[in-house]
Formats: structure tokens, sequence, C-alpha cells
């Protein structure tokens, strides 16, 4: 968060400085007292929308307006730590994201390393959720978590949403849980790519990356770009993050499989996976 603010300064003293301007000069010509130019150019102070555009106005640079706009409204939730989010549980944090589902319209995700939440079954995010109690030791309220990740699932039957999903073959194949477990979560892909509102492409082993799959991350409509690492949820909203994360996006999705050959991927992971899976009644 401090560092937020650092970056938040650091640029604005750049403006100054480019338009040779002191900070008293730039102080004088907004009327302001001294000390608040050095307070938000240090990160001690945290500017307001008004305070963005008098600086980018005094300092020739309305053309950057937006950008730190984009910038300040994103300070809090910029870098989420899980330590934070899940303090109270993994369920609260479902509903948050329940809520950010129902304001958006587009949404494009790629994972390179498991499955997403919204294609999950129940069993696969019993999984997951386990993994990120052992993790961050947080309270285990998992019954109630899924519970509230397969009502998120209704959204994909929403006509007014639509859904671009691209999965690596890896995710497919990582022994994130049980066998038999991942046999029904890919019985539930096939089934899912088939709704007319989702999209749903793998890109299999034999496929030549343009951009390599570094790491997965979402595209809410074009205003947010979620990013999960191992200790914090980024938000992005910087107009330039959106554009290079949206490109790297067509890039993986134009070497994606889809329909047929998607589900010809998922098969074969069937066949490779299905003798390590215990029969019914074992």
């Amino acid at each position: 968060m401090h560092e937020a603010h650092d970056a938040l300064g650091k640029r604005l003293r750049e403006l100054r400085r480019q338009a040779g301007m002191s900070g008293r000069q730039l102080a004088e010509s907004l009327a302001w007292p001294p000390s608040k130019v050095s307070k938000l150019e240090n990160g001690r102070q945290t500017p307001t929308d008004d305070d963005i555009r008098g600086w980018t106005r005094s300092t020739g640079k309305e053309g950057q307006t937006e950008a730190l706009l984009a910038s300040l409204h994103t300070l809090e939730v910029q870098h989420a730590e899980w330590q934070r989010q899940l303090k109270t549980g993994l369920k609260p944090h479902q509903q948050e994201i329940t809520d950010l589902d129902a304001r958006t319209r587009l949404f494009r995700g790629f994972e390179s390393t498991f499955v997403p939440g919204l294609l999950q079954t129940t069993e696969y995010a019993r999984a997951r959720f386990a993994q990120s109690i052992t993790v961050f030791k947080v309270r285990n309220d998992i019954n109630e978590a899924v519970a509230a990740r397969m009502r998120r699932q209704e959204v994909l039957y929403r006509p007014d949403k639509r859904f671009h999903f691209v999965l690596t073959e890896a995710a497919l194949r990582y022994r994130l849980c049980p066998p038999g477990v991942m046999l029904g979560q890919l019985d539930r892909l096939v089934a899912l790519s088939a709704l007319p509102n989702v999209k749903l492409g793998i890109i299999g082993f034999e496929a030549a990356y343009v951009v390599a799959p570094a790491h997965g991350f979402w595209l809410l409509d074009n205003d947010r770009v979620m990013v999960e690492t191992f200790s914090a949820e980024l938000n992005l909203a910087q107009p330039q993050e959106l554009a290079l994360y949206s490109s790297i996006f067509d890039s993986l999705a134009a070497v994606a499989s889809y329909g047929r050959s998607a589900r010809a991927i998922i098969n074969r992971v069937v066949s490779d996976l299905a003798p390590d899976a215990p029969e019914d009644g074992e």
C-alpha cells in the first residue's frame, strides 16, 4: 500500500520536473501551501481527484489525467493481501467477487495452472479451498465457501453475460486433487463449453506460444485486470495495463483450440487420467 502511494507521488514529481517548475511555483499556481506538494510527491498525503486535475493542468500534462486518476482510484484495492482478505474466512471473499461479477458483462480469463472458479465442480473447489486454508492458516469455512462459489456460477446462465476462458493443457493435468475429482471436473468443462455465451479455448502442449503463459489473469470488461499471486490479489486499472493484458489475452486465445479440437484435448487428458482413478465402489 505504501509502495503504491510512493509510485503515484513519483509520477506527480516527474510531471512537475518535466514542466520545469519548482515545488513552490506549482503550489503558488494552485494556491496551495508549499508543504502540500512535498507531501503528495513523497506519498505522505493522498491526493483528491481535484488535486490530480489541478496538477496536470498546471504542468501542461492534462493527457496524463485519466491514467493518474485510475492509479488513485485503485490505491485501496491495487494490492489486496490474502491474509487481510481472508482473515474472517473464505466465504466473505467469494461474496465480494459475486458483487463484482454482477457488474461485469464481459469476462476474459486465462489460467495456466488450475481451472477457474466459475468452471469448478464442487469437489474441485473444495480441494482448492483446502489449499488456501493450508497456506494462509485461515478459518475453515470450506462448506460455506464452496456453496458461495457454486452460487456464483449462476452468472454463467445469464444471457447478458459473455465469457471467454483460455486454459493450458497443463492446467488440466496438474494433480491438484484426486484423479476421480479431476475426471469429474473435465466432464464439467465439456458440458459448460456448450453454453451459448461461453467460449472455451484449450492451449495444447503442441501449440507454439507467441507469449509465454507466465501467470493467470482476468480481464473484467475493459475496466480491471485481476492477477492472483501467492501473497495478494492485484487489481490493475491503468489504461496501459489494460491494453497490455488485453493484447496478451488475444495472443494466447489465438493459439488455443476451440470446439471439437478443444474437446479432443480434454478427452486426451481423460484417457491418460482414467487408469489412475478408482472404479465406482472401490
